[in-house]
């Protein structure tokens, strides 16, 4: 990736919204502004035809809307103009904490994923891609575009929306389908668009509006689950939380991300290798498939430990606390010094920063 690297806590996530006409892109959209408190969010929306409908429709709601016009966002010959809309909303300046993107009904997700993961703009991080599909119309959608099955799979979480025009067993049925052709993505069944923005990006709470913008500490993180949430599971999402100050293997560590534990969306936190040359305090950020690490210095009081927060549906809390603590090492591997290299691979920059 060319972009300059920009520290982790200063990066904005940007989310894709996709899924064909009437599958409620809109609907979800506005739930989330009107759901996200302090939250400010950046919406880039895309829709197909000479009126742009959808801008309108969260005209009002939003802090900075952009429309694009010209059909869909994949027909960009060169992302510049994505790029430009990014850049205005992700300074510092603008306060954004977070952007979501809205696909016309016609975008292709693949070039969508692409072109946020070439951005160029250095305080972009890419946020997942969301794919909503219509219960109700799932079977007619699959026989008109029969490339849904193919979108699925490259969707980070699915959304499983207007369940409510169906029976409870269709719902289930359609859930067992839908992660079945996704091959493991997380589903999460609603209805009107109704999914906790925490899933998707961190909620703020700040007692006054502040003028930079900055990402969500794990320390912030997990006070707000257990402040707000008392520790229990809601909305039909869950959090899982795993802490060790022994070092890390990073060979098990990409073997378990890389195996995306089913109902896993995102995960998130710091990492001790405590390898020779690889001592330093490793930020990582996963969502879906895709997967980056952030190289910074421990502070100087700062304990050196594992910290991560697994954030998704449905998830087995005994299955991925066991499978975690299989990545820890007694005393660190030099045995394996190599496994680092699987780490490497995903980092934006492999020195110091």
């Amino acid at each position: 990736m060319s972009r300059e690297s920009a520290p982790s806590g200063d990066r904005v996530p940007v989310i894709l919204v996709a899924g064909y006409l009437g599958s409620g892109k809109t609907t979800l959209l506005n739930h989330l502004l009107r759901s996200s408190g302090d939250t400010r969010i950046g919406v880039i929306v895309n829709d197909f035809g000479r009126i742009n409908i959808d801008a309108l429709a969260v005209a009002g709601q939003v802090d900075t809307a952009l429309a694009f016009g010209n059909g869909c966002l994949c027909c960009v010959a060169d992302a510049d103009g994505l790029d430009t809309a990014l850049a205005r909303l992700t300074q510092p300046s603008a306060g954004i904490d977070a952007v979501v993107i809205e696909a016309s009904g016609i975008a292709e997700p693949r070039t969508l994923v692409r072109m946020v993961l070439s951005s160029e703009v250095p305080r972009v991080d890419y946020g997942g891609l969301v794919e909503v599909v219509d219960a109700a119309e799932f079977e007619a959608s699959r026989a008109r575009h029969p490339e849904l099955d193919q979108h699925l799979r490259f969707a980070d979480l699915v959304v499983l929306n207007k369940t409510d025009r169906v029976e409870a067993d269709t719902t289930d049925r359609l859930v067992q389908l839908v992660a079945e052709l996704s091959q493991g993505t997380p589903v999460l069944p609603t209805a009107h668009g109704r999914i906790n923005p925490e899933l998707l990006f961190d909620r703020r709470t700040r007692p006054a509006r502040r003028t930079e913008a900055r990402q969500l500490s794990l320390d912030d993180l997990l006070r707000e689950y257990h402040e707000q949430h008392d520790g229990h599971l809601h909305d039909a999402y869950q959090s899982v939380e795993f802490s060790t100050a022994r070092p890390v293997n990073p060979r098990r560590l990409m073997e378990f991300i890389r195996a995306r534990p089913g109902g896993l969306y995102r995960a998130k936190g710091f990492v001790h290798f405590g390898l020779p040359g690889h001592d330093d305090k490793f930020t990582v950020h996963v969502v879906g498939g895709y997967v980056r690490f952030t190289r910074s210095r421990w502070q100087r009081q700062e304990p050196r430990a594992t910290s991560l927060v697994l954030i998704g549906t449905d998830l087995d809390r005994g299955n991925l606390l066991s499978a975690l603590e299989s990545c820890v090492d007694a005393e660190p591997d030099t045995a394996d010094e190599n496994g680092i290299l699987h780490v490497l691979r995903h980092t934006d920059d492999q020195g110091v920063v």
